[in-house]
């Protein structure tokens, strides 16, 4: 280096020369020859010749000491409009006017003042004049007003009067701020004092601003020990309307949501409503919702719904027929396209006048348990996904009597019998001559049978004609076992007992459409009252389609938070062809299920 700088000479050279003649005298003998190379190569380069050319020159221009000609170009172009246009206008005249009110130039300008006054801090507004000495200290707000609303909601206080911000709305353009917290006290809005207003006449002010809004607060005692809430989603179990809800303090900052719908919950700190946003939602603003505990008292304070009669077992005096019982009343096993599916049962659904000449039960032991009145609110939730390997899913059929469940059933077993079954009942009749143990039913005893009744072994039981019959929580696991999807038929109230980690089921309701529709689409279909004696198939009565419609009502009005997917079997086909989509989509796809099942 000491010989390259005596053959530039004794000047200083200039980086750019210097660099320049690095790769010529760099001496072959002075290192290894791929060390020479690898120097020759960088200082060579074109890119930093380029670099070190913008630094001399930026050099060379800052050590002139530049000053601007005018520290407002922006101005003195405004006035030159201004006097141009008092002129007669040439065309030399008229290109530069409308050079001048090109946006572009007027943001040059602009900036070009900012640099040559080098004022880079933000303009804010001038404290206002006449505050005491003793006023408390005071925040000089300012928030740009767009369609957006701020996200915050006030009070007055009812001891002081003061308008006091009462929540801050999280993901709004004032929770994004950062600058307005709760309990900061207002005291003016565009320099209109605020003292004496009630919050209506507050909110008009700010409705009627726009651009941007001055607040000037009092800022209250932040609490530096608050901890980020986690992440919570929840499940709505019921329908919610902000503007037909008299207790909201502010029905504008209300969120709406129909049951089933996913929520995200933001903040709990208010313990009587929650703030929220809807998964998916575009809109990061939070909005208000009752809290899980406030919405139970209110709902425990309305009058009960309508409740599905529910026999209980210890009644067997009664004359009633429950909605589902064992099939012994048609073929116990079928055989269909030449395919006999085993295992396969008929749920055989009374109508009203067989219920008048039947006794029988079929419900659960633990019914009368799980059918008290619950309060459906909020289910907290998360998403799952079956990953390859796991047991599939439970599949719940619901649905009133002559609805189609059967129908359906069937068809997911023609189509495909290696990957849909059903369960095997048990039963405590005497095995016929053509029947299999295991295939038809699992035929117990009647002591043992009531042993297991006893030991809650069933989901569902009954007796009829002496004999009983029942599901079985294992008959479910011996499906599940076998890597097939369990389509289980059952009364709606089982599905509380079946709603477990084990079994995380996907609950179907299967829907009747109007009764228009019911007289048009059954008017062929008939209803079978014995196997043995067929010939007494009656035709859908009007009576039938009524008690249908009513008893669908019912199941939904009762137990519609826990279906997860609602189907109106008007067209059999197109019913199929919905279910099939769902049962895959519940394969495939993410679906919200309780955090109980997931962290159990």
């Amino acid at each position: 280096m000491p010989a390259l700088t005596t053959a530039l000479g004794p000047e200083p050279a200039a980086v750019y020369e210097l660099l320049a003649a690095l790769p010529s005298r760099l001496q072959p003998h002075g290192g290894q020859p791929e060390d020479n190379a690898f120097l020759q190569h960088m200082f060579g380069e074109k890119s930093l010749h380029a670099l070190f050319k913008i630094h001399e020159k930026l050099q060379r221009y800052e050590d002139g000491k530049p000053t601007p000609v005018v520290t407002s170009a922006a101005s003195l172009a405004s006035q030159l409009v201004e006097e141009l246009q008092g002129k007669s206008a040439d065309g030399e005249v008229k290109e530069l006017l409308k050079l001048l009110a090109k946006p572009n130039l007027k943001s040059l300008l602009s900036v070009h003042d900012t640099v040559a006054q080098k004022c880079y801090d933000p303009q804010l507004p001038p404290m206002p004049e006449g505050v005491s000495e003793d006023e408390d200290s005071v925040k000089i707000i300012r928030l740009v007003k767009n369609r957006e609303p701020l996200g915050a909601t006030i009070k007055q206080d009812d001891v002081t009067g003061a308008i006091l911000v009462a929540r801050i709305m999280k993901g709004g353009a004032a929770d994004r701020s950062g600058l307005i917290h709760v309990g900061d006290e207002l005291k003016e809005v565009n320099g209109i004092p605020v003292d004496d207003k009630k919050p209506e006449e507050v909110i008009r002010i700010l409705a009627q601003s726009q651009g941007a809004i001055t607040f000037k607060v009092v800022p209250a005692v932040q609490d530096e020990l608050s901890t980020k809430e986690p992440k919570m989603f929840v499940k709505a179990l019921f329908d919610y309307d902000p503007k037909e809800d008299k207790a909201i303090p502010c029905k504008e900052a209300g969120l709406a949501f129909t049951k089933g719908s996913i929520l995200q919950i933001m903040s709990q700190d208010d313990a009587t409503w929650w703030q929220a946003r809807l998964e998916g939602d575009a809109n990061p603003r939070a909005g208000l919702i009752p809290s899980k505990q406030f919405q139970e008292r209110r709902f425990a304070l309305r009058s009960p719904a309508p409740v599905l009669p529910i026999r209980r077992s210890s009644t067997r005096r009664s004359s009633d027929v429950p909605v589902d019982f064992v099939d012994e009343m048609e073929e116990d096993a079928d055989f269909i396209s030449g395919c006999r599916l085993v295992g396969f049962r008929r749920s055989f659904r009374l109508s009203r006048r067989e219920k008048k000449t039947n006794k029988s039960m079929y419900e659960s032991k633990k019914s009368e348990m799980y059918d008290t009145a619950d309060v459906p609110t909020y289910e907290e939730v998360t998403s799952y996904r079956r990953h390859s390997g796991a047991r599939q899913r439970l599949v719940i059929l619901v649905g009133p009597t002559g609805v189609g469940l059967n129908e359906l059933k069937r068809k997911l077993l023609i189509c495909d019998p290696q990957h849909f079954s059903v369960t095997v009942p048990h039963t405590s009749r005497p095995k016929r001559n053509q029947e299999s143990d295991g295939v038809e039913y699992h035929f117990i005893s009647k002591q043992l049978f009531e042993a297991d009744v006893h030991n809650n072994k069933f989901i569902e039981y009954g007796e009829y004609k002496g004999n009983y019959y029942g599901t079985s929580l294992d008959s479910i696991r011996s499906v599940l076992s076998k890597n097939k999807v369990c389509l289980l038929d059952v009364q709606p109230h089982t599905i509380k007992l079946l709603r477990t980690p084990e079994f995380k089921p996907f609950v179907i309701f299967i829907k009747p459409p109007s009764m228009e529709r019911l007289r048009e689409t059954r008017k062929n279909a008939k209803v079978i009252s014995s196997k043995d004696d067929k010939a007494s198939a009656k035709p859908f009565a009007e009576e039938d389609f009524l008690e249908m419609v009513a008893s669908a009502q019912t199941m939904e009005a009762q137990y519609g938070h826990l279906f997860e997917k609602v189907i109106v079997n008007d067209d059999l086909t197109e019913a199929f062809a919905e279910l099939r989509s769902a049962l895959r989509k519940v394969e495939m796809d993410p679906h919200w299920v309780p955090v109980s099942w997931t962290h159990s």
